[in-house]
């Protein structure tokens, strides 16, 4: 009779098998194709408690077991402040996934709330991004691993176009300009949130969403406009003529015909098609 297996290592099981086509191989995929880790790497997987980061420190666990090339990790948790239900909700998941995470506190909620007043999300996520630096070069990393997904990269780049007035999609790999030698990776940069929504249903799994007090207080008042839920939407309409259309802007951004702009900007600076006459752009 076959050994139970506890419920970790089905939940482990389930994204090499169920769900291996829409997880593991576009996860492997991405890491190959965007060369997201070399031989001697030490990654900080950063974990906020969501689906989406919680998923890639599994998925980092089983590359780790199996890869032919040597790296280390370590699981990264920065409590920016959070209530004690969803820090005991992270803390749980870790356990039940078998995560042993690292957990440090920082007042970021605090002081991004009181910089930007209602409007603390920009602000929140830069010094967020700042601390997991600061804090996985302190142990020794030279990288960070962000969940960010192949959704987030498709609804960034519509969102630029639509509400920036740019054409602008989201790198799978960045280097720091603040803290040198570390690089920025986004192994989930192939997989669908749709996906990752389907496995976390699958095994019973509850995770935090956005946990910081702003969300808290503002939650029963009526809904501020969302650009990003609004690009959710538009794309879900979509996608009912066009089942591929995710995938069309996705690769949109990997076939970029730089002949056909009137202009763009590359390392900060400006260039126009006029260039290309010999003429100054006004």
């Amino acid at each position: 009779m076959p050994k139970k297996l506890e419920k970790y290592q089905e939940i482990e099981r389930s994204v090499i098998t169920t769900y291996r086509k829409v997880l593991w191989s576009p996860f492997v995929l991405a890491v190959k194709k965007y060369r997201l880790i070399a031989e001697g790497d030490k990654i900080a997987v950063c974990i906020s408690g969501g689906k989406d980061s919680m998923l890639l420190a599994k998925l980092m666990q089983e590359l780790h077991r199996h890869s032919e090339v040597n790296f280390d990790l370590i699981f990264l948790v920065m409590d920016p402040g959070y209530n004690e239900a969803n820090r005991r909700k992270i803390e749980e998941n870790a356990a039940l996934l078998h995560v042993p995470v690292q957990i440090f506190r920082t007042d970021i909620f605090a002081a991004s709330e009181a910089a930007a007043g209602d409007s603390p999300c920009y602000l929140c996520a830069r010094m967020r991004r700042g601390h997991l630096y600061a804090k996985a070069k302190e142990l020794g990393c030279n990288k960070i691993a962000l969940g960010h997904h192949k959704s987030d990269v498709i609804e960034t780049t519509l969102m630029a176009m639509l509400y920036g007035g740019q054409v602008q999609g989201m790198l799978p790999r960045i280097r720091s300009t603040n803290f040198e030698g570390m690089e920025l990776i986004r192994p989930l940069y192939c997989i669908l949130e749709s996906d990752i929504l389907r496995w976390k249903e699958f095994n019973g799994l509850d995770f935090i969403a956005c946990a910081c007090r702003f969300t808290e207080r503002t939650a029963s008042a009526e809904p501020a406009f969302s650009a990003r839920k609004r690009v959710k939407e538009w794309i879900a309409q979509l996608k009912k003529e066009n089942p591929n259309v995710e995938n069309n802007i996705f690769q949109s951004i990997h076939n970029v015909q730089l002949d056909t702009l009137a202009g763009y900007k590359q390392e900060g600076t400006v260039h126009s098609f006029l260039e290309r006459f010999g003429e100054e752009r006004k």
